[in-house]
């Protein structure tokens, strides 16, 4: 285990049909860029398929990279209800991957993801993106505006200082500490 000055944070912003990623590492007071991308989905048939995929890619992520934490974005609330079900399914297969290598996982509304990166809740996608371009000293805008997102939740979270709404270490910790999200 890393000393408490040093960790790694998984940021994943759930889609089904790409979904980011964003790893950081911290080093006081350094905030170090790893790896950020996107898993392409939409090239698969099927719902299950995608859902296998982004839990066999998260854990490759996890498995790679050894994060002490993951952090989400949590899904926002839609008209759509297939949709919302869905990008539903997609985070609860991403936080599986997580809670299956006993890594503590943690949800940021879009809105506290944005207010913690740009100082403004209601921030674009775009302004999100370039304020993380200052931060990493990046050249250019990623193509896939969904990988800046999964990095943003990552740096979200650590500026949080592990202020967390939801911290699981095990499916039976999840399970007790959230009762009302379990039928």
């Amino acid at each position: 285990m890393k000393t408490t000055q040093e960790k790694i944070i998984l940021g994943l912003d759930p889609g089904t049909n790409v979904m980011g990623y964003g790893l950081i590492e911290v080093r006081k007071p350094k905030i170090i860029l790893l790896q950020f991308g996107v898993i392409h989905l939409s090239k698969y048939e099927g719902h299950e398929l995608k859902l296998k995929k982004i839990f066999d890619r998260v854990l490759s992520l996890i498995d790679e990279y050894h994060p002490d934490e993951v952090a989400l974005e949590a899904p926002f609330f839609g008209k759509n209800v297939q949709s919302m079900l869905k990008l539903g399914r997609a985070q609860g297969v991403a936080m599986s991957a997580a809670l299956s290598r006993d890594i503590p996982i943690v949800e940021y509304a879009p809105k506290k993801v944005k207010q913690s990166v740009t100082g403004n809740g209601n921030a674009s996608k775009e302004q999100v993106a370039k304020m993380l371009m200052t931060l990493f000293s990046l050249k250019e805008l990623p193509k896939l505006l969904d990988a800046t997102d999964a990095l943003a939740v990552a740096v979200c979270h650590h500026f949080q200082k592990g202020d967390q709404t939801t911290k699981a270490k095990s499916w039976d910790s999840f399970i007790r500490d959230n009762p009302g999200r379990i039928k």
